[in-house]
């Protein structure tokens, strides 16, 4: 039987389809993930996102250039790394696309200390699966 684990994507708004391809990849694996377009026009978005972040135990931050400039996606990180049980549980996920000048610079400096993993452009299925496999492992 699979390990059951709760894991919140953190991306940037304009990466919500490759946030939509890592969490059918991830749900595939048998692992829950938070997804937030289930939040209904109306409801407070920040306190359902909080929600999300307190119930899950594992985080996929997406490291795109947009999500390196978003303070929405540094919040969760800053959330994440102050949580015990996100411990080994927060896999940052380098997009192709953040060229290593760029990543070194905004990158926040607590995730070079983390084994980042690397997602070439093209996005596919077996890239995308080695990020269930490293959350398998840590469960």
């Amino acid at each position: 039987m699979l390990p059951f684990m709760k894991v919140f994507i953190s991306h940037a708004a304009q990466d919500i389809a490759l946030a939509k391809k890592v969490a059918t990849v991830l749900t595939k694996a048998g692992l829950e993930v938070w997804d937030d377009q289930k939040i209904l026009p109306g409801e407070n978005w920040a306190e359902r996102v909080a929600e999300a972040l307190r119930e899950s135990e594992a985080m996929v931050v997406l490291l795109t250039p947009d999500a390196l400039q978003s303070n929405w996606v540094r919040h969760d990180i800053e959330y994440a790394l102050s949580e015990k049980r996100y411990r080994k549980r927060l896999i940052p996920v380098l997009v192709s696309s953040v060229s290593e000048e760029c990543a070194q610079e905004q990158i926040p400096w607590i995730l070079h200390r983390l084994n980042m993993l690397k997602l070439a452009d093209d996005n596919k299925e077996e890239n995308l699966e080695q990020i269930a496999q490293v959350l398998l492992n840590a469960a």
